[in-house]
């Protein structure tokens, strides 16, 4: 199974931190779209081009583990991962660390599949994301 990656990096900030200044858990979910999002800015698969092509990729499904935490003025250090697949649906894993330490802090899941225009469920890929593939030597 074919994958490529991207790592980004986020500063954790006040509005992301409880009482005890460390990460709320649901930011850990928020930190995996920041890595889909940067991902998708470089390799030239960001939502508008997506959008563009007519089709979008809504979540079906979303895994976090939790093995530590951030606190506030930590860097999270975000490994986003495409695993390819012969089904027409977009699968990332995730690997959160935290900068100073390279601790394990997270490590999560998502998958997504791709609606065209209509909103109806694509059960093909979309030559679209073909030619992507092939453009990012993953086919």
């Amino acid at each position: 199974m074919k994958t490529i990656s991207h790592i980004s990096e986020v500063v954790v900030r006040f509005s992301e931190v409880d009482s005890l200044l460390i990460v709320w858990h649901g930011h850990y979910v928020r930190y995996f779209e920041d890595a889909r999002e940067a991902f998708g800015l470089a390799y030239g698969i960001h939502y508008l081009d997506v959008h563009r092509a007519g089709y979008s990729t809504p979540i079906v499904k979303v895994h976090c583990d939790y093995k530590g935490s951030v606190k506030y003025g930590d860097t999270a250090v975000i490994e986003a991962t495409y695993f390819d697949s012969d089904a027409a649906k977009l699968i990332f894993n995730f690997v959160i660390r935290n900068k100073s330490n390279n601790e394990i802090i997270a490590t999560g899941e998502t998958v997504q599949v791709f609606l065209d225009s209509n909103k109806e469920l694509c059960l093909l890929i979309p030559p679209f994301f073909t030619d992507w593939k092939k453009k990012n030597g993953i086919q």
